[in-house]
């Protein structure tokens, strides 16, 4: 995704959760305890991206930092300039789903199942040339 998101000149970022154990990333920059991190290739270097872990070393506030990130505490990855990317774990407990499939849709009901929406009048689509 990384690569993906570079060849098409976007700017990757991380969402990381720093609750998580190793992870090695500037104080203060997080909120709700988690922290978005740009790991475009102009915002970094020495990028690594291996099977247990993210490194880097990058500037925060004009200091130098070497970042280090455990896989498992990747959320996501995204584009900045459209949000567009891959969810990796869920967001509200820091835990994928148990089964590794993403929770169903709540159900949305039919508007005609609603007693009070009888006799009301629905809006149409009209072809216009």
């Amino acid at each position: 995704m990384y690569d993906w998101l570079v060849d098409n000149e976007f700017s990757p970022h991380l969402l990381v959760d720093i609750a998580i154990e190793g992870v090695q990333v500037p104080s203060g920059y997080a909120q709700d305890g988690k922290i978005v991190l740009n790991v475009s290739p102009s915002a970094v270097r020495a990028l690594s991206l291996e099977n247990d872990g993210i490194s880097f070393e990058a500037r925060f506030s004009g200091r130098a930092m070497t970042v280090w990130v455990p896989v498992q505490a990747v959320l996501a990855i995204y584009a900045r300039e459209n949000g567009e990317g891959m969810m990796l774990q869920g967001l509200d407990d820091g835990e994928p789903p148990p089964d590794g499939q993403p929770p169903e849709p709540p159900e949305t009901p039919d508007p005609g199942d609603d007693p009070s929406t009888k006799g009301t009048r629905r809006g149409h689509l009209k072809v216009v040339k």
